[in-house]
């Protein structure tokens, strides 16, 4: 497997996952930046010109996390990484998207990208700050979900890659108080050894 990323980007919480699993991946890095991710040969292989990508053995790519989580929770069933009951699946894959669509594309995106929803810059703090306000609704809902719980969906699984990228944004990055059972969840994923290696790996301190 090759996992495409950029170092702090979401593809951050598949490469967690690649971790937790153990087995042999490749990772190839990309400058997002400078816009390699919408340049050959990387455009050639996901013309969405997204991270996280991931090649698989066979040469076949997928991408979008969600999907690139589920393949690999389902195609490594030793690692435990899906939830056992259909219950839990539900909520896990519920979580994801919300911590994807809403935190991070709707909230997240405003506060990095202002530019994508106003090009007056005079008007970019205003959507930074509606970005961030989303942000914290979202958190706020994740926090109520984790109540009484240490993982998202019961036992720790892809869900909690998902919730642990956006609140490591939110915590670390810009300096957010996360609510309290966000701010333990991040607390408990940064403990994980496959995070700190991840984090090592990624070049990011913490």
């Amino acid at each position: 497997m090759q996992l495409f990323y950029a170092p702090g980007a979401c593809s951050m919480g598949i490469h967690v996952l690649l971790e937790e699993i153990g087995k042999p991946y490749e990772l190839s890095k990309l400058d997002i930046r400078g816009g390699e991710n919408h340049r050959p040969p990387f455009s050639e292989l996901n013309p969405k010109g997204k991270v996280p990508t991931l090649v698989r053995d066979d040469g076949s790519v997928v991408t979008e996390y969600p999907v690139i989580a589920y393949h690999l929770a389902k195609a490594n069933p030793e690692a435990g990484l899906l939830p056992k009951s259909d219950e839990a699946k539900l909520r896990a894959a519920e979580a994801i998207d919300y911590c994807v669509a809403t935190i991070h594309m709707q909230g997240f995106a405003r506060m990095f990208r202002p530019s994508n929803y106003n090009p007056d810059e005079a008007g970019h703090d205003a959507v930074k700050a509606q970005g961030r306000e989303m942000a914290e609704k979202g958190f706020a809902i994740m926090d109520k979900a984790l109540a009484g719980k240490q993982w998202v969906a019961g036992d720790y699984s892809i869900a909690d890659s998902a919730l642990f990228y956006v609140a490591f944004w939110g915590g670390k990055r810009v300096g957010m108080t996360l609510p309290p059972n966000v701010g333990a969840h991040l607390d408990r994923m940064l403990a994980r050894p496959a995070v700190q290696r991840m984090l090592e790996q990624e070049g990011i301190s913490v």
